[in-house]
């Protein structure tokens, strides 16, 4: 068993300082000592992928990340680990607690996941090791998922068992999304744009220094189609994890940082919201373009024609929330989000359908994440 601190002043001294996850009671004296301490940032997430691609965001952004969850949670971290960390190339240090550990007792619900647990990270290829539980194991271990981050710019894994960490008091402000602004209602009911010109739209209206954050599908392509520059990133996966990724950005960095989302991306991690009005970043830009399927799949129904999300953002504790279904609400809207503190929401209903002949992004993942990531910098 090891203090907390044992292992956190060496991980901080190695330049990891920016902490994301979901608790689990194995992890309680690491959580409670990173939140207890000035100079570590812990963001509570409302899942495990949605913590995932916090913690990819805010690598983009330059900080070193720790991903932090119960093993349980694992199965959660999965697509974003594989479709986004992955293709990407984006690092990130994980601790996953060991419940179900074979040779103990625990709840049914961790049983299998304890004995799979190790075999699961072998199948998704993140390399692993057991947590040190012991002063003199601290920086070996740190020093081997040091070394294999730095070689293959890819996650690497600590196995936590029960026990492994002493126990630390909590000292914590609790987190508190505001009271939300008002909604703007730009609708006109009139005929509904089509998405290429909502993001020809954007374009027009950016700042050149916004940082431009798209969901996976067509939007992504649609932009390419428009205009590709080194502050896009064009998600390709992580289905949802955009606005958790621009969070992840938006708390590291003084730029806009605009997150391009779909309605079916949305609603899949409509916990990200929460998250986001919670840390209130005042430099975010949430637009959520809305026309009612899953274009990518063949255009099959999403259930956002029942879904507020402007008025959602604002119950989550968003600075400002708008609603259009037309190009000059949408320019009104983007004015109002551009010329206040946000993070604001834009709620803006499209028409269906893409442009007929439509390409896809002709730059790897893994160099639009490295020149967005050199933009940030910049």
């Amino acid at each position: 068993m090891i203090e907390a601190d044992a292992f956190l002043d060496p991980a901080a001294a190695a330049g990891f300082d920016f902490y994301t996850g979901v608790p689990c009671s194995f992890l309680t004296p690491v959580i409670n000592r990173v939140i207890s301490r000035t100079d570590l940032t812990y963001v509570p997430a409302t899942s495990e992928g949605e913590a995932t691609a916090i913690a990819a965001g805010a690598w983009l952004a330059g900080r070193k990340t720790v991903l932090i969850c119960q093993n349980s949670g694992l199965g959660n971290t999965i697509n974003p680990l594989t479709s986004l960390n992955r293709p990407f190339r984006i690092p990130t240090l994980m601790i996953v607690t060991w419940r179900g550990e074979p040779r103990l007792k625990d709840e049914p619900q961790h049983e299998l996941m304890g004995r799979i647990t190790d075999a699961l990270l072998d199948n998704i290829e993140v390399p692993h090791a057991p947590f040190p539980s012991e002063p003199a194991d601290v920086m070996p271990a740190l020093e081997a998922a040091r070394a294999a981050m730095n070689g293959t710019d890819l996650p690497y894994a600590f196995i936590m068992a029960k026990g492994s960490v002493a126990p630390e008091a909590l000292t914590e402000t609790p987190l508190t999304a505001g009271p939300g602004g008002a909604l703007a209602d730009r609708t006109s009911g009139g005929a509904r744009p089509t998405r290429l010109a909502a993001l020809e739209r954007l374009l027009a209206a950016a700042p050149d220094a916004a940082a431009i954050i798209v969901t996976t599908g067509k939007s992504g392509r649609e932009l390419f189609t428009l205009a590709d520059r080194e502050q896009h990133l064009y998600q390709v996966g992580s289905m949802g994890g955009a606005s958790a990724m621009g969070l992840g950005v938006a708390l590291n960095v003084s730029r806009p940082v605009i997150v391009l989302d779909g309605d079916g991306a949305a609603l899949m991690k409509m916990g990200n919201m929460a998250t986001i009005g919670a840390h209130a970043p005042g430099n975010l830009i949430h637009i959520v373009l809305d026309n009612g399927v899953h274009d990518s799949t063949g255009g099959q129904g999403t259930v956002s024609a029942g879904v507020d999300f402007a008025r959602v953002a604002l119950a989550c504790g968003y600075a400002g929330a708008a609603t259009a279904d037309d190009l000059g609400g949408f320019g009104h809207a983007l004015a109002t989000a551009f010329g206040s503190d946000g993070p604001h929401l834009i709620h803006l209903r499209i028409q269906p359908g893409s442009l007929e002949t439509l390409g896809r992004p002709t730059i790897s993942p893994e160099d639009v994440a490295r020149r967005f990531k050199t933009f940030l910098a910049s």
